[in-house]
């Protein structure tokens, strides 16, 4: 066994935040990799935004992107309609794309970076409701908690963040950073129920979910139609 290696320079994290984020989405990767470098909260402005149940300072504008950073990050949520069709944010995350080592999202933050033309050809995760969305994104959808492919990763539902941040932290600063963060969170779960997929929720209550994500969805086909035109060939 070895010991982290703390003689590498800090990671450099920009999370997209967005009104309807899922908090959860984004804090459970930004917990992970902050032990080993500085997460910072991007938007178009400074202004307090309401995201789910709490308000989310952003500590950083789109014009404060740096030259070059480690990691983009984008979460899914409630709200992801308004960035999956504003060109402003497809924009920013475009650029992102050009300067991050790795592009990243968790939960239906995935289709977010599918507007942008940045999973085009790539396997990626999402929420297990929105799936077969990614295929109208020209993703390779993939049931899975965490998904790499190449540069790319990808974090199933909302709670697959905190699996997606420690996989990524391995990959990034070597499986004892991991580790170690993995330990100071106490990341031991032990679920009181087994309903944390559709498989073992059984069919009554994936049904519920899925009748819930149905207007969304379909919303969610509706702007993807709309961009088709621009989201690449597959390389």
């Amino acid at each position: 066994m070895t010991t982290p290696d703390f003689s590498q320079p800090p990671l450099k994290v920009v999370t997209l935040v967005y009104p309807g984020a899922t908090p959860l989405d984004f804090i459970g990767p930004a917990m992970a990799l902050h032990f080993f470098g500085e997460v910072r909260f991007y938007w178009k402005n400074l202004e307090p935004i309401f995201c789910d149940f709490m308000e989310v300072l952003p500590n950083a504008t789109f014009a404060d992107l740096p030259e070059h950073f480690d990691v983009l990050l984008v979460p899914g949520g409630k709200g992801q309609l308004a960035p999956m069709g504003d060109d402003e944010t497809l924009d920013f995350l475009q650029e992102c794309g050009r300067r991050a080592d790795y592009i990243t999202s968790v939960c239906t933050g995935s289709l977010i970076l599918g507007m942008a033309g940045l999973l085009t050809g790539y396997r990626a995760a999402t929420h297990w409701a929105a799936l077969e969305l990614l295929a109208d994104l020209r993703a390779i959808p993939v049931k899975a908690r965490v998904v790499e492919d190449r540069n790319r990763f990808t974090g199933g539902g909302v709670t697959a963040g905190i699996d997606f941040g420690l996989s990524l932290l391995a990959k990034l600063r070597g499986p004892e950073a991991a580790k170690l963060a993995q330990l100071i969170m106490e990341y031991n779960p032990a679920p009181p129920f087994n309903a944390g997929s559709p498989e073992t929720a059984g069919p009554e209550l994936a049904g519920l979910v899925t009748a819930q994500s149905k207007a969304v969805n379909e919303e969610m086909r509706r702007l993807i139609a709309a961009r088709k035109d621009r989201l690449g060939q597959p390389g």
